[in-house]
């Protein structure tokens, strides 16, 4: 999708049990969506507030970025590829595919966007 990189939810649960320090994980929904579960450790950050964290990002040596079914967070992917972030991959069906799959989903702690 949109010529970017994609990880599965199997291949994203082995990079967070073994690389987790070196990857951001990001949750681009909405607070709205991101209040009924998360991936455990993901940063809130709406999809329209992505341009904001730029600077930021391009110290991570891995993003992950996650929306509801991946399409949202694919595009952001894409976005960032052209804004010469080229280490974000998507996670493809997104949290649905995650949680289909028995992987753990997380309630926010608060509904404040956190990182």
């Amino acid at each position: 999708m949109f010529g970017i990189q994609e990880i599965d939810a199997p291949q994203l649960a082995g990079v967070l049990e073994n690389e987790a320090q070196d990857t951001l994980l990001v949750d681009v929904r909405s607070a709205a969506e991101m209040a009924h579960g998360m991936l455990p450790g993901a940063a809130a950050v709406p999809m329209h507030l992505v341009p904001l964290r730029l600077d930021e990002w391009r110290k991570h040596r891995k993003i992950i970025v996650y929306c509801r079914t991946g399409a949202r967070s694919g595009q952001v992917c894409a976005w960032l590829q052209q804004q010469g972030i080229g280490h974000a991959i998507n996670l493809r069906g997104g949290i649905v595919d995650w949680h289909r799959q028995g992987f753990p989903v997380a309630k926010p702690e608060n509904t404040a966007l956190d990182s």
